[in-house]
């Protein structure tokens, strides 16, 4: 069964016109009419929302029945693109993290005072040179990974 039979078999056995059950939801009766016509799909806080306000458990309501239907694809396919813009944020974060560091690698270095003691020591910060190249290389090689990832999945589409 459709989600939207669903909805409008649960406000017939209710007795209330879309009206009565958009008041009931907080929403408008366009939105009601939309979900009943697939149209539309209900969020996952409104479908928890008409779940409780007519006492449905949540497994019945959104399943419908023994097979998988719009509304459980829907939340399958949100959970996975929610999954996905996380990841992609936390690289694009990372990435720019690791360039970030490259650049103040370079930039203290260059801001460093290099000096000889009276014992005739050389002090410098020599280390900051390669780690500043490794911090850059790592954070174009992230952003490299993530736009080849980006774009591979554009084609998918």
């Amino acid at each position: 069964m459709e989600f939207g039979e669903q909805i409008k078999n649960l406000r017939i056995k209710n007795n209330l016109t879309q009206e009565q059950f958009a008041e009931k939801l907080h929403v408008t009766r366009q939105a009601v009419s939309n979900w009943e016509n697939n149209r539309n799909l209900p969020d996952l806080e409104m479908l928890i929302l008409i779940a409780e306000v007519f006492q449905l458990s949540l497994d019945t309501f959104i399943l419908g029945g023994t097979h998988v239907n719009t509304m459980t694809q829907k939340l399958i396919k949100d959970g996975s693109e929610t999954r996905r813009a996380k990841f992609n944020l936390f690289s694009i974060i990372m990435g720019t993290i690791l360039l970030c560091l490259g650049f103040a690698c370079f930039l203290i270095k260059g801001l460093s005072v290099e000096y000889i003691d009276d014992a005739g020591i050389l002090h410098e910060n020599f280390f900051l040179l390669p780690m500043g190249f490794i911090f850059l290389l790592a954070g174009f090689t992230v952003f490299l990974v993530f736009a080849t990832k980006y774009f591979l999945s554009l084609r998918k589409n």
